[in-house]
């Protein structure tokens, strides 16, 4: 008897044979591995002519696997099912896993997005999803990965890790101070076109707790506009029409290009709060995540207040 060929045959040669010995029929294994049932057994034939071993006892419309048939399945089965595992993982690990990032959106808009387009080029294959949101809980979404928030450090669910804290200045544009000099004075700030932001949260700082702690108490400010967001606020302050309360770090670009000033130098307010970044801690830690974790503490390290 000619004996068979102890080369290794083609993959797909055994995945025909496995499939059609799990169906006990060439036309379910035809169906599982979507191919026609003629591949089938044509890969199943060439296969016993390889080993020149019959793996199939064939009938009019059945087939059944000889005792050899059988031997090699129990065999083979346990290689081909490492194959796929292999296969899988290698996948997995090699495959980009979005970061779901997200933040308040006053720090979305100021200070994320313009950083945003350094990092994407430094870290082509890490994508960022970013969320901007005022709401906490959306923030804070179990399907968020890292979450930038104001607060005390206090997240019992999350890590936290301080960003950056509070302070808060006056600050306008460079053509209104030149037309209102009298911004440069703490005393006749209230008399000035002030910009508030209209907010539910009650520890947002507005114009009056501010001319307070800065020293300027008793004092009633008008505001020549209201915005429902910050972002809106800073603009319309660089678009002049009067002074807005500027948070650091986040209007740290427009006071870097001139598009704002501090009319009143140093003078600022800190508060006890600050912006954490967040991450929960029951999370799965994946290596995109840590890139992105890792660049927002090195970016908050370079500007710490």
């Amino acid at each position: 008897m000619k004996k068979g060929n102890p080369a290794l045959p083609p993959l797909d040669y055994l995945l025909a044979f496995e499939a059609a010995a799990e169906q006990q029929s060439f036309v379910g294994a035809s169906r599982q591995l979507n191919i026609s049932e003629t591949a089938i057994s044509r890969k199943v034939r060439l296969l016993e002519h390889h080993y020149n071993v019959p793996l199939f006892m064939r009938g009019h419309r059945s087939i059944h696997l000889t005792p050899q048939g059988q031997r090699f399945l129990n065999q083979i089965k346990p290689a081909l099912q490492g194959l796929r595992d292999a296969s899988r993982r290698i996948v997995s690990e090699h495959q980009v896993r979005p970061v779901t990032l997200a933040a308040t959106n006053s720090v979305a808009a100021l200070w994320l997005m313009p950083r945003m387009q350094a990092f994407s080029r430094a870290n082509k294959h890490i994508k960022i999803m970013l969320v901007a949101s005022d709401n906490d809980t959306e923030c804070l979404a179990d399907s968020v990965d890292l979450a930038i928030l104001r607060g005390n450090g206090d997240w019992p669910t999350h890590e936290s890790q301080l960003l950056f804290g509070e302070n808060v200045f006056p600050v306008c544009s460079p053509d209104y101070l030149a037309a209102n000099p009298s911004a440069a004075d703490l005393g006749k700030l209230a008399e000035q076109d002030l910009i508030e932001v209209t907010s539910a949260r009650k520890e947002w700082m507005v114009w009056k707790t501010w001319l307070a702690q800065a020293g300027a108490s008793g004092v009633e400010p008008d505001q020549a506009a209201l915005f429902n967001t910050y972002p809106l606020s800073v603009q319309a302050a660089v678009d002049g029409l009067g002074l807005a309360l500027g948070w650091g770090h986040l209007v740290d670009r427009h006071l870097e290009q001139g598009s704002l000033v501090r009319p009143l130098g140093d003078l600022e307010v800190r508060t006890e709060q600050g912006y954490y970044l967040l991450r929960p801690r029951k999370a799965e830690r994946f290596d995109e995540c840590r890139v992105v974790e890792d660049w927002l503490l090195d970016v908050s390290a370079a500007t710490a207040i």
